[in-house]
């Protein structure tokens, strides 16, 4: 199996987020690797989709 085709900045950026060596990142098989993104993929959906605070609801002076 050969690593994978993708650019250093990249490989660096993924092996941090997905919280792997980065030769082990490089060495991943191609399916796991995106099964690792869809399963970080969702996290980041659900994250994104709780309430976010009411801006309007801070004292900001004006009357």
């Amino acid at each position: 199996m050969r690593p994978l085709q993708i650019s250093p900045e990249t490989a660096q950026k993924l092996a941090k987020e997905l919280n792997v060596p980065i030769e082990h990142l490089m060495h991943m098989p191609q399916h796991i690797l995106l099964q690792k993104l869809a399963e970080l993929a969702g996290k980041a959906k659900d994250n994104s989709t709780a309430p976010a605070p009411d801006k309007d609801s801070g004292d900001s002076g004006r009357e």
